[in-house]
């Protein structure tokens, strides 16, 4: 990939998250706070942009599912910043929405995990209405590009201020920014059900996927000239540019006639 200059990327940024937020007429911002990198870096950045005091984090934990290490990843990087958070625990949120659901069905990965994207989405914006607030996005470019997240759940912001950067410049810009190292080195997830990592899901390392969605798109290369580059079946570098227009909705405002 192309040489990147992190020190810019964050002058970048913040500059766009503090124009943003005082051309919208909010008193600051709410943020997830998951304990994974993409979360943390957003945070480091709006607080260099906005201060700590217009900065609140939120942490939406599932009771057995989200692992105690993100809990106290995303409260270290919470006392670390010394931005005021909130936990809201959803376990009882999400059975009360089973039992008022007829055709409820909690084995249905999809669906449930859905869900709980979008209560998640639903609490943050709760904050931000309370407080006169915009939601932070968490998204960066791999994971918009591929669809790789829940359309009005983790989709369902105000602002993503790392959508134009690939997951491995976002770990460059963690690094920059004196991130925890065990936050950055974490296999990413989105912690929707137990043992599932974004790679996994993904069937690719993130490295590959960056690599390759930049030879393509942003140079302009064929498959065929990624399949011998990187040394990956033709088939794979189809599938992942089939992804990106198969969830093309994911990207754009509701069709109308």
């Amino acid at each position: 990939m192309h040489s990147f200059n992190p020190e810019e990327t964050v002058t970048t940024i913040t500059n766009f998250i503090s124009s943003y937020v005082q051309q919208s007429g909010t008193k600051g911002v709410i943020i997830g706070l998951s304990g994974g990198i993409d979360s943390t870096v957003s945070a480091y950045l709006s607080v260099k942009a906005l201060g700590k005091e217009n900065v609140l984090g939120i942490l939406i934990p599932e009771k057995e599912l989200t692992p105690p290490e993100d809990i106290l990843d995303a409260t270290e990087v919470a006392h670390l910043l010394n931005i005021d958070f909130s936990v809201v625990e959803i376990s009882e949120i999400i059975n009360l929405f089973f039992h008022s659901i007829p055709e409820g069905d909690k084995t249905n990965r999809l669906a449930t995990g859905n869900l709980k994207a979008r209560i998640r989405m639903c609490t943050l914006y709760y904050y931000a209405n309370l407080m006169n607030r915009l939601v932070v996005g968490t998204g960066n470019r791999t994971e918009i590009l591929l669809g790789y997240f829940t359309k009005y759940g983790d989709g369902g912001v105000d602002i993503e201020p790392l959508g134009n950067l690939f997951k491995t410049q976002v770990k460059q810009v963690a690094h920059y920014l004196e991130v925890p190292h065990q936050i950055i080195e974490k296999p990413p997830s989105a912690g929707l059900w137990a043992g599932q990592t974004d790679e996994k899901d993904l069937g690719l390392s993130y490295e590959i996927i960056d690599n390759i969605l930049f030879t393509l798109l942003d140079k302009g290369k064929t498959a065929e000239y990624a399949a011998e580059q990187f040394g990956i079946d033709k088939g794979m570098i189809i599938d992942l540019m089939d992804r990106i227009d198969k969830n093309q909705h994911k990207r754009h405002v509701a069709p109308i006639p």
